[in-house]
């Protein structure tokens, strides 16, 4: 990896946060820009507050590279859930239908991954961070509407069974930027017959970055921020 410890109190670099759940990732940012008592911090690549994992964080000039850092792929471990069906596609949300899943089998689950795999046209999610006309999806949907959104074409490069135990279904998924977990297992579950939703999310690389390198808040300092050179 191209980066190496900055010079204590420079504060200009990235940050490599271990998010827990419950938080959104502009909190995240509040916390560091309190931590280091500066102004200057972004981050590349939002997590929601139900996700956790690896999530990059951009302190004093680095934030003028946010555009970079976003294109990168990333990679999740995550879980769905069959049989149920929910308004924001993970178990938070409003349940709004359960189905059988008696007869699926792992074997019916991967030959469905297959056809997820490669390049594919993906509709953003309703909670999601994608603007129509100008608002947030995320905060249109808190009013309880949902309105129409255009597919867009992602990437998923790996996409395979780490556990299962129905009705959770624990996966790994390699993607390109704009590519929704919880999208993916919603279109999954449409296609099993059965709905799926997400129960948890994972982000275990960004680019070049690794959850293992990365701090928690709680232990975070100075010392953990890291020199990037494109």
């Amino acid at each position: 990896m191209r980066f190496q410890a900055a010079v204590q109190n420079t504060y200009q670099g990235i940050v490599l946060i271990n998010k827990p759940a419950g938080i959104t990732s502009h909190d995240v940012v509040s916390m560091v820009r309190r931590i280091f008592k500066m102004k200057r911090v972004g981050h590349a690549g939002t997590l929601d507050p139900m996700a956790t994992g690896l999530l990059v964080i951009l302190v004093g000039n680095s934030t003028k590279l946010s555009d970079k850092f976003v294109a990168f792929d990333k990679t999740y471990r995550a879980t769905l859930k069959l049989g149920l069906k929910t308004s924001s596609a993970d178990i938070m949300g409003k349940t709004l239908l359960e189905r059988p899943f008696d007869g699926i089998d792992r074997a019916a689950i991967e030959k469905v991954f297959k056809q997820f795999t490669g390049e594919i046209q993906q509709l953003p999610p309703m909670v999601s961070a994608v603007k129509y006309k100008g608002e947030r999806l995320y905060k249109i949907a808190r009013q309880g509407i949902e309105v129409e959104r255009t597919p867009r074409l992602v990437r998923i490069d790996e996409l395979k069974i780490l556990d299962y135990r129905l009705p959770e279904v624990e996966f790994l998924m390699s993607c390109s930027k704009g590519t929704y977990v919880r999208q993916l297992a919603e279109d999954v579950g449409e296609v099993l017959g059965c709905g799926a939703c997400i129960s948890q999310i994972e982000r275990t690389k960004v680019g070049p970055f690794d959850i293992k390198d990365s701090v928690t808040l709680e232990n975070l300092n100075e010392g953990h921020i890291l020199k990037w050179q494109f």
